[in-house]
C-alpha cells in the first residue's frame, strides 16, 4: 500500500507558497477568513472551467479524460496546491457493438445514438461519445418474448405474480425511476429473464415534467440514459480487486467470478422508440401504478413482441486519473479534511459531475490565494478529482482502499459534492456534524432570494408540506424546519464518492448540493448534459456554483480551523434513537400485515374480490413474523443520549480548551465514527459495507437503510440475522458512547 504524502512533501512546496522575509501577518478571525474566502469565488472562472471540461466527452478511457486530469493538475498546481495525479486500472467495458430490435412480421430496430441539436456541444461532439450503453452488463446475444415490468422493482414482481406473468426465459422492459438503476436488471436475472432493456418514460423525466430540450430542460423524444449496472450494493469499485486499491501489481480475481457483473445482456433506450416496442406488447392490461405517460395502452406482454437484444464490450483494464491535492496544515498536520467531486462524465457530463466539479475548483483557487496572502489552515487539506466514477465508484474506491490505513490514522472528514442544481440546499451524512451543516446555511446567501440559505430551505420544506399526498417525512421535516431548533439531514446511501469513506472505513462524511429548480435531470446521463443546456436551464450565470462553493468551503474552513471537530454528538443519538423505534415499529407493522394476510386468505376475499374476466392471483403468504429481541440495541441507545448529552454540556461549560486538554480529547473524537464500523460488515455477500448505522439497501441501491443489518433482515425475513445484528449493532453503539464518557471525564476533570 502506497503511502498517501509520498514524493509531495519531502519539499515542503507548500509550506513555502508565498514565503517572504517579512513577520507573518496576525492570524485571521473565522468570519474574516470566511469573507475574503467568499470574496474569491467568481462565476466567470467556473464558467470557462466548464466550457473547457465539456468540451468534449470525457467518459472513462477517452482522451478527454485524461486531459482534463491534466487540465484540473495544472491549475491545482497554479494556485499553490502539492499536486499530483494518482494512476489505478480498473475494469471497465467498452462497447464493440449493440442490437436491439423487434423480430417477426413488422420488424423494428432502436436507434441506439442520440441525435444532434442545433447549437448544442451534440453538433460537434457525439463521433465521439459512447452510444446506448451501460456498464457491467454481460455480452450476450439473446432474442425472447417482451414484458414490461414497470420500474422492476420487488413490489412490481409481486403485481406481475399476481396476474400469473412469468418473465423466466424473457426479455424484460423496464422504465427509470422508482429505485437504482443497477436493480432493473439485476431482479431480471433473479427471476429467469434473459435480457433487459430500460427507458425514459416521459412521465417521468419528460414532457410530462417540462418541455423537451431545446426548448426546455426536460429530456427529448430519442434521449437516454446510460449508466452502470453493477451490482453496486454488493461491493462498489473495481470488480476484480474487492478490498484492496486496483494498483498495477494488484492481485485479481477472474472476471467469471467478480460477484458484482451482471449475468444479462442490458441497453438503455429512448421513450420515443420504447413506444413502439410498448405499444406492439399483449397479455393483460397493466395495473395502474405501471402506466407511464406515453399515448398507448399498456400491457405487460408475455405476448405481441419478439425481441433480439446483443452486446459486446471490450473488457480490458482502463487508467483512472485521480487528481490529488494537498494543503499542509500548520498545527494539525497529520489530521486531514478531505473534499472531493468526481470529474468523469458519461459524456459531455456538465450538470453531473461538472457542475459540482467547477466550484470545488473555485474552492481551491480562493484557499489558495489566501494561503499566497500567508494565511495557513491548522489542519492538512487534501482536495480529490476523483476519476471513474460514473461506472461503480472506481476512482475514489480504490484510492481509498489503497490509502485505507492512513485515512484511518489521519482523516477528520470527508466532504462530497456531485452535480449541482439550483434552488434549495440539499445535505446527507454523518448526523454528528448536522449542527455545523444549519450553521453554514444559515451564513450563506442564497442567489435568487438574498435570504440565507437555511431561510430559503425552511421555506421551501414548509410549503413542501401542504402539498396532497405529502409525506410523513415531509411533514416532520416542516415541522422541524417551523422550529428554532436545526432542520435534519438525510441518511447516506450510495451513488457517489463518499460511499468508501463512511462505509467501508467509518469516516463521518456530508454530501450536497442544490436543486429543486432548472432541470439538470432531465438530461441526466444523455449526450444533452451539455455547458449548453447547463448554462441556460440549469444554472444560468452559475449563481448555485457559487452558493455551493461557498457552502462546502465554509465546511472545510470551519473544521479545519476548530479546536476539536465541531461535533454534537446530541444530534447522532435522537438520530439513532428514532432509528431504533424505525425498526421496533417496522417489525410490528410487518407482523400486523402477515396477520392480517392469513386471516384474509383463510375467508377466500382476494378470490371473492377479483374480477373473473380480469383475474389476479392471491398474494402469497410467507409465513408469521415472530417477536425480535430488541433490548440490547434500546439500551446502547438510550446510553448514548445520556453520554452524548453530557460530553456536549461538558463542553459547553468548559470554555477555552488549554492544548493540553484538547491533546487528551482529540484522540477520542477524531475516530469516534469509525467506532460505528464492525469487521463482518452486512450479511449476503456485502462484508464491503461495515457501518452499522448508515448503508444502501441491497434492493435500493442508492437510497439510504439506516441500521441496516437489523432493518433488512427484517423486511427480508431473516430472523437469526436479526438477533445477530441487533447486538452488532448495539456494541458499535456503546463503544461510541464509550469514548464521549472518556472524553467527558477529561473535560470535566478537576
Amino acid at each position: 500500500m502506497r503511502k498517501l504524502l509520498l514524493g509531495l512533501m519531502a519539499a515542503a512546496a507548500v509550506l513555502t507558497v508565498g514565503a517572504t522575509t517579512t513577520a507573518a501577518p496576525p492570524p485571521l478571525g473565522q468570519a474574516e477568513l470566511e469573507k475574503r474566502f467568499d470574496a474569491l469565488i467568481n462565476p466567470a472562472d467556473m464558467d470557462g472551467w466548464m466550457k473547457q471540461l465539456a468540451y468534449e466527452p470525457n467518459h472513462v478511457g477517452s482522451p478527454h479524460d485524461k486531459a482534463n486530469a491534466e487540465f484540473t493538475l495544472g491549475l491545482f498546481k497554479k494556485w499553490g496546491w502539492d499536486a499530483r495525479i494518482d494512476t489505478y486500472e480498473v475494469l471497465y467495458p467498452t462497447p464493440i457493438s449493440e442490437t436491439l430490435e423487434i423480430v417477426g412480421d413488422k420488424p423494428f430496430k432502436a436507434t441506439l445514438q442520440e441525435p444532434p441539436i442545433p447549437g448544442d456541444s451534440t453538433e460537434r461532439g457525439l463521433d465521439k461519445a459512447l452510444p446506448a450503453w451501460v456498464a457491467f452488463g454481460a455480452d450476450g446475444d439473446v432474442t425472447a418474448d417482451l414484458v414490461y415490468v414497470n420500474y422492476g422493482m420487488p413490489d412490481d414482481y409481486k403485481a406481475l405474480e399476481r396476474l400469473n406473468i412469468d418473465v423466466k426465459g424473457k426479455i424484460v422492459i423496464a422504465r427509470y425511476g422508482g429505485g437504482w438503476r443497477g436493480l432493473k436488471p439485476l431482479l431480471a436475472q433473479m427471476h429467469g429473464a434473459v435480457g433487459c432493456i430500460i427507458y425514459s418514460d416521459p412521465k417521468d423525466d419528460g414532457y410530462g415534467q417540462d418541455d423537451a430540450y431545446p426548448d426546455g430542460p426536460a429530456r427529448p423524444e430519442r434521449s437516454f440514459q446510460r449508466g452502470s449496472v453493477a451490482d453496486m450494493p454488493l461491493y462498489p469499485g473495481d470488480p476484480l480487486t474487492p478490498g484492496i486499491g486496483a494498483t498495477k501489481d494488484a492481485k485479481r480475481i477472474d472476471r467469471k467470478d467478480a460477484a458484482t457483473i451482471l449475468k444479462i445482456p442490458v441497453l438503455p433506450i429512448s421513450w420515443g422508440d420504447a413506444q413502439v416496442f410498448l405499444g406492439r406488447l399483449k397479455g393483460p392490461l397493466a395495473p395502474a401504478s405501471f402506466r407511464g405517460g406515453l399515448a398507448l395502452t399498456y400491457h405487460v406482454g408475455g405476448e405481441g413482441a419478439k425481441v433480439h437484444l446483443a452486446t459486446k464490450a471490450d473488457w480490458s483494464l482502463k487508467t483512472v486519473y485521480n487528481v490529488i491535492a494537498v494543503m499542509k496544515g500548520a498545527q494539525y498536520p497529520d489530521q486531514w479534511v478531505l473534499r472531493g467531486n468526481h470529474r468523469d462524465g458519461w459524456v459531455f457530463g456538465a450538470s453531473d459531475p461538472l457542475s459540482g466539479h467547477v466550484a470545488l475548483m473555485a474552492e481551491a483557487k480562493a484557499i489558495g490565494e489566501l494561503a499566497k496572502s500567508g494565511w495557513r489552515p491548522k489542519r492538512t487539506l487534501v482536495y480529490a478529482s476523483w476519476d471513474a466514477e460514473e461506472p461503480m465508484l472506481l476512482g475514489s474506491t480504490e484510492w481509498v482502499e489503497d490509502h485505507a490505513a492512513e485515512l484511518k490514522a489521519k482523516g477528520v472528514i470527508y466532504i462530497n459534492t456531485d452535480g449541482n442544481g439550483s434552488g434549495f440546499l440539499n445535505v446527507d451524512g454523518s448526523h454528528d456534524y448536522q449542527h455545523l451543516v444549519n450553521q453554514v446555511a444559515g451564513d450563506v446567501s442564497d442567489p435568487e432570494t438574498n435570504v440565507s440559505v437555511a431561510k430559503r430551505m425552511r421555506a421551501g420544506l414548509m410549503v413542501d408540506a401542504t402539498a396532497p399526498g405529502a409525506s410523513d417525512r415531509a411533514k416532520a421535516l416542516a415541522k422541524a424546519a417551523a422550529s428554532d431548533g436545526d432542520v435534519p439531514i438525510d441518511p447516506m446511501g450510495s451513488g457517489s464518492d463518499y460511499s468508501a469513506f463512511i462505509q467501508h472505513l467509518g469516516l463521518p462524511a456530508l454530501n450536497l448540493g442544490f436543486g429543486g429548480e432548472g432541470g439538470g435531470g432531465g438530461v441526466y446521463h444523455s449526450a444533452y448534459d451539455t455547458y449548453e443546456h447547463y448554462s441556460r436551464w440549469v444554472d444560468p450565470g452559475f449563481l448555485y456554483a457559487k452558493a455551493l462553493a461557498q457552502t462546502a468551503g465554509r465546511l472545510v474552513l470551519r473544521v479545519s480551523e476548530a479546536e476539536l471537530p465541531p461535533q454534537r454528538y446530541s444530534d447522532f443519538a435522537v438520530t439513532v434513537a428514532g432509528y431504533v423505534d424505525e425498526v421496533k415499529k417496522l417489525a410490528d407493522s410487518r407482523r400486523e400485515a402477515a396477520t392480517g394476510l392469513e386471516k384474509l386468505l383463510a375467508a377466500n376475499a382476494y378470490k371473492l374480490a377479483s374480477d373473473p374476466r380480469k383475474p389476479l392471483l392471491p398474494p402469497v403468504y410467507e409465513g408469521p413474523v415472530p417477536f425480535i429481541g430488541f433490548a440490547p440495541l434500546e439500551n446502547a441507545s438510550d446510553r448514548l443520549t445520556r453520554s452524548a448529552k453530557a460530553y456536549d454540556a461538558a463542553l459547553a461549560a468548559a470554555g477555552p480548551l488549554t492544548p493540553a486538554t484538547i491533546a487528551k480529547v482529540m484522540p477520542l473524537l477524531r475516530d469516534i465514527d469509525q467506532t460505528l464500523t464492525t469487521e463482518p460488515g452486512l450479511p449476503g455477500g456485502r462484508g464491503w459495507y461495515r457501518n452499522m448505522i448508515y448503508a444502501p439497501g441491497r434492493f435500493t441501491g442508492y437510497g439510504a437503510k439506516t441500521l441496516p443489518g437489523v432493518r433488512e433482515a427484517i423486511e427480508d425475513r431473516r430472523w437469526a440475522d436479526a438477533d445477530t445484528y441487533v447486538g452488532l449493532t448495539a456494541k458499535v453503539i456503546n463503544a461510541y458512547a464509550d469514548r464521549l464518557d472518556k472524553a467527558t471525564a477529561i473535560l470535566t476533570a478537576k
